[in-house]
């Protein structure tokens, strides 16, 4: 009996510490598991279009890292391939089925996944998962957002931008190197431009001035209409109030007095003749080569090309020109403040809808907005006499990352502050002056590409692009406009109003 309570006790003693070990191991494994499951951070892909130079941050990035800290989510950049159309490339994507975590839509595709049932609807996802976001964007754009759907509902996060975004340019020390000043009417500023092609006002003995540039089909040289009422965006006629009801601005009486007016100049070679074959960087390269006296583009990005004017003209100074008035029309710098779409989720990523959210929420936050602005010390910004100072981007360096497209006219005194050499705050801050006397609202904010469909050339310009690039270089007469006026409103042009007409009551209930 003593033989056999001695095996007993042994037998359990022994049981005992195999559960202690294996209670033991068991916490050791889930300490473990635990460890592991806080380093598997959910990966989001981005994917963005016309990024600035740079390198592709990886997973080692310290700018992703910190970001990754902060929301447990890790921003994988995606952008299309070198040479590649950014439109062409997300319809493939969208036909492949392989889209993105979260991207920002071009040309309209928002409104193809709208459509097909491939878009994620967020309005009881962005409160939950990104508050800053519903918070911060105003209620107005919102509702600009649900009219975009059938069934009123937010199928994308809209880009917010409260000042005007683009401004006519004109460089100050040209004017005064000509002896004049700023041009107040539409005669004075045709002076000014003579002026510049005749005396040389960049001083280097040849007759190389350009007075007034723009783009390839008539992009980027929105002044030269904005001065007649004609309401465009970035060469492109929009919609506003004409003759009472919301209209296409390319059929109105104002642009044929634009085209009229800018065909006059094209003749005169006041406007740069090549403007309908520049490319964008042909165009800025003469920009910044001090070859174009007048222009149109964005004052929060001069700090580049300033920097370049200034290698060959030290004295270089940008100004805000005021809209040079124009007997019998009022004229307008185009603002569109809300309503396009900015960042969207595909269906197909409802899975990871929270963690894109997260990370979309970290850069609407407040507490965030100095480390969104600078980025990483020694990649994306340095210490000078105690103050952060942006490094000029390079093709070597890592892209900072960033998904916010908020501005207030507060946000953008910030971003002058804080983003523009001392020298050159002063002037940045008068062209958002100037630029914001003369803009308006237009009536097409907001417009949803859903208006257009069936009408792809309508929603393209092509047949305006045609006929504008035509007449202006006198290949057509300007009669030609009335020609255009018909086929534009026969190949779908009344349709499509008709619809804009419906979208604008319904927003304006």
């Amino acid at each position: 009996m003593k033989r056999n309570l001695f095996i007993l006790l042994v037998f359990m003693l022994f049981v005992s510490l195999t559960m202690a070990a294996c209670s033991s191991n068991n916490e050791v494994n889930q300490s473990k598991q635990d460890e592991n499951n806080e380093n598997d951070l959910e990966k989001v892909t981005v994917f963005k279009s016309h990024l600035q130079k740079g390198t592709i941050p990886d997973s080692d990035d310290p700018h992703v890292q910190y970001i990754a800290e902060k929301t447990g989510v890790e921003y994988e950049l995606m952008t299309t391939p070198a040479g590649s159309d950014a439109t062409e490339q997300i319809n493939y994507m969208i036909a492949s089925e392989d889209l993105p975590d979260i991207f920002r839509p071009i040309g309209g595709v928002e409104q193809t996944l709208i459509k097909q049932g491939g878009a994620l609807a967020l309005d009881e996802l962005l409160p939950k998962y990104a508050p800053h976001v519903w918070e911060k964007i105003p209620e107005e754009a919102w509702d600009v957002v649900r009219t975009a759907s059938d069934d009123g509902k937010i199928y994308y996060i809209p880009k917010v931008f409260l000042v005007p975004e683009r401004a006519p340019l004109i460089r100050q020390d040209w004017l005064d190197a000509v002896g004049l000043e700023m041009p107040k009417t539409v005669e004075d500023y045709k002076d000014v431009l003579i002026a510049f092609r005749d005396k040389d006002p960049n001083g280097n003995g040849d007759k190389d001035e350009l007075p007034t540039s723009g783009r390839e089909y008539g992009e980027w040289m929105d002044h030269l209409f904005a001065m007649f009422g004609v309401a465009m965006w970035e060469g492109s006629p929009d919609w506003d109030i004409y003759d009472g009801k919301i209209n296409y601005a390319g059929t109105s009486e104002n642009m044929r007095a634009a085209i009229e007016f800018i065909r006059d100049l094209y003749k005169e070679k006041l406007l740069d003749n090549e403007t309908f074959l520049n490319k964008g960087e042909v165009w800025t390269a003469k920009i910044n080569n001090n070859l174009v006296g007048s222009w149109y583009h964005l004052p929060a990005n001069l700090h580049d090309r300033y920097a370049a004017m200034k290698v060959g003209a030290p004295d270089a100074y940008v100004a805000g020109m005021p809209l040079p008035k124009v007997e019998g029309y009022k004229g307008f710098v185009t603002q569109k403040s809300m309503g396009e779409a900015e960042w969207m989720i595909p269906a197909t990523s409802e899975e990871k809808a929270a963690s894109a959210l997260k990370l979309l929420d970290f850069f609407y936050d407040d507490e965030n907005e100095e480390f969104v602005r600078f980025g990483i010390e020694g990649a994306q910004h340095k210490v000078e006499d105690g103050k952060k100072v942006l490094i000029p981007p390079t093709d070597e360096t890592p892209i900072a990352l960033g998904m916010k497209n908020f501005t207030t006219e507060e946000d953008m005194n910030k971003r002058i502050e804080e983003t523009f050499p001392e020298d050159e705050q002063r002037m940045v801050k008068d062209i958002f002056a100037v630029s914001t006397k003369d803009a308006r609202r237009i009536a097409g904010d907001g417009l949803p590409a859903t208006v257009y469909d069936g009408f792809p050339d309508i929603q393209s310009h092509k047949l305006f692009q045609e006929y504008l690039t035509k007449i202006v270089i006198g290949e057509w007469p300007l009669e030609k406009f009335d020609e255009f006026v018909k086929r534009w409103k026969e190949s779908g042009g009344d349709t499509v109003t008709e619809r804009v007409q419906e979208w604008y009551d319904k927003v304006n209930q």
